[in-house]
């Protein structure tokens, strides 16, 4: 369990998901954490399903001194917003502390220039599936962060699913795969679906179809360590149906298009960092 008193600026989707995952896991408790949010009825769900503090604003008494006492800052705003948390967060702000952002296309450099301290910064990348405690989520350790803050920010998102380490210039590209990722595929579950339901299958039945098949096909290259490859050739019999699809597949340009979605969500988050720089 760790110790440190956490603030976490930003209840939003991604914020909540994060809390119930510490409380759950017991990777921390409701008195270590104080949640900072500009919507009362945010504050109002927070405090009533997680018994934690809040406050409206980093600079009101109790958000400044909670931003002053804790050890871990966590940056969950939308990037529109992160110039003005940065400026109230720097005149309280101790450089020990261990400041973390999720905030897509957002350098760390950026981010301790902003507050004005030489803070080490962790930046991290889950994604939707933290939700239901199983995220996708990629950390990186910037400037002075060592492995122990590492090791505290996988305890923190470890909470909600896997973790991995990647370096920071490549943070932008797992925003491509697994931080924009989860849509890509509820792509995929609703035209299976779709696909079903053109073939004569009620919506229900083909929607659960669809969305089991995607779950199980996950959960075996996880649990069996194959290769997406492997595990192809075998459901692909040769004449047979599944080899008739693929040929559809390729033709139509699935492997491309899947390429140049990632590649787009990579070079969008490349942009914001450059559009957060010039505001």
């Amino acid at each position: 369990m760790l110790d440190q008193r956490i603030l976490l600026i930003g209840g939003g989707n991604m914020g909540r998901a994060l809390l119930r995952g510490w409380i759950d896991a017991g990777v921390t408790k409701a008195a270590n954490v104080h949640v900072v949010d500009v919507a009362d009825a945010i504050l109002e769900q927070i405090e009533s399903e997680f018994g934690v503090a809040t406050s409206k604003d980093v600079m009101s008494k109790d958000g400044a001194a909670a931003a002053k006492d804790a050890e871990i800052i966590l940056l969950a705003v939308k990037p529109f917003t992160l110039n003005a948390v940065l400026d109230a967060l720097s005149s309280t702000v101790r450089s020990e502390q261990i400041v973390m952002s999720i905030i897509a296309g957002v350098e760390a450099g950026y981010i301790r220039e902003k507050i004005g301290k030489s803070n080490p910064v962790v930046r991290c990348m889950p994604n939707i599936g933290a939700t239901v405690f199983a995220a996708a989520s990629a950390i990186c350790g910037c400037g002075i962060a060592t492995e122990e803050h590492l090791d505290v920010a996988e305890t923190i998102f470890g909470a909600v699913g896997e973790v991995v380490r990647v370096a920071e210039n490549q943070i932008d590209a797992v925003t491509g795969v697994s931080g924009s990722g989860p849509a890509y595929i509820y792509m995929v579950i609703e035209a299976l679906s779709d696909g079903g339901v053109n073939m004569g299958l009620p919506r229900d039945v083909a929607l659960k179809l669809a969305t089991a098949t995607v779950a199980g096909a996950a959960k075996l290259v996880a649990e069996s360590g194959e290769h997406p490859a492997v595990l192809k050739e075998r459901v692909t019999t040769p004449g047979g149906t599944t080899i008739a699809a693929i040929q559809e597949l390729e033709e139509r340009g699935l492997r491309a298009m899947f390429m140049s979605a990632v590649e787009a969500a990579t070079e969008r988050s490349r942009f914001l960092n450059e559009q957060t720089k010039s505001e």
